[in-house]
């Protein structure tokens, strides 16, 4: 009995990294070269297919010494430093910041201007590092207070009024647990108007969090899970623990020439899915490798 194969039709690029590609696309077929400011999207495949169109990718210190062209911000978003360094440089700036992330970065702002005056803290959870992170933390001069562990946790003053938010990414399960962690900090120091005042803003993308469930009823659906993913990806890293928490057959791969052939057995029903930086084609590569198993 051969092997079926199944792509989650709800996997592949959420709507900021399909905008930003779109956004780099049209202008290469304009002009066939572009600066982007780091990885269009966490999946070296696809980097690499846009940089044999043209799309040069350049980092922060590249970007100082730029002057009178077109950079791409990508879905990630940037700090208030990079649009003043444009200023100055006479840079374009082709800005594909996700909706989500500027609304969150706005937010994020307000909050800051609010609470700064009470000598108070923003906290986000998310990755340390993470474009995405940067740009946020911009909004209060870099003042934020970024954690990613309950280690972390110790970097906060819980004497003083908080705002908690999260990377846009994150799961929804490890924001409520590191909100939970929070207020019994905050419990700790007996001050009952702490608590009250305490503002936890759950951020995160639900076009993100939503496929939390949905991989996890596809997990279950198939005996074995290929999840597609570039290795940089929080994204991909969080939504491959959602798959292999619910079915222990599942296996994380970059693109097709990772595949195992010992890991398949007869008859299996298999599902690929992957990151909201995976890029459907890379997928149907795989959908296709493994299909070659069946002759």
């Amino acid at each position: 009995m051969s092997m079926t194969v199944e792509i989650d039709k709800n996997s592949g690029y959420c709507f900021g990294v399909e905008f930003a590609i779109q956004m780099a696309e049209d202008e290469l077929n304009d002009s066939g070269n572009l600066y982007c400011l780091g990885d269009i999207v966490h999946n070296a495949m696809e980097v690499e297919r846009l940089e044999k169109l043209g799309l040069k990718v350049i980092s922060k210190d590249q970007l100082k010494d730029l002057k009178d062209c077109k950079v791409l911000i990508r879905a990630h978003g940037e700090p208030p430093e990079t649009y003043e360094l444009a200023l100055r440089n006479n840079i374009e700036l082709i800005d594909a910041s996700c909706p989500v992330v500027l609304k969150l970065q706005n937010r994020v702002k307000n909050s800051w201007d609010k609470i700064k005056s009470e000598n108070g803290q923003i906290v986000i959870y998310g990755q340390q590092g993470h474009a995405e992170v940067l740009g946020v933390a911009g909004q209060t001069n870099n003042e934020a207070i970024v954690v990613t562990t309950e280690e972390d946790l110790s970097k906060i003053d819980f004497s003083k009024p908080l705002s908690f938010y999260s990377q846009t990414t994150k799961s929804t399960a490890g924001f409520y647990k590191m909100k939970a962690l929070i207020e019994e900090k905050i419990k700790e120091q007996e001050k009952p108007e702490l608590l009250e005042i305490f503002d936890p803003n759950d951020s995160i993308c639900r076009q993100v969090s939503n496929r939390e469930p949905q991989l996890e009823k596809f997990s279950l659906e198939h005996d074995i899970i290929i999840f597609v993913s570039g290795k940089k990806s929080s994204n991909g890293k969080a939504l491959y623990g959602v798959c292999k928490n619910t079915n222990q057959r599942s296996y994380f791969i970059e693109n097709e020439t990772e595949l195992d052939r010992n890991w398949f057995r007869n008859g299996d029903k298999v599902g690929i899915c992957g990151a909201t930086s995976t890029p459907m084609w890379l997928m149907e590569q795989v959908a296709q490798t493994i299909e070659t198993y069946n002759l």
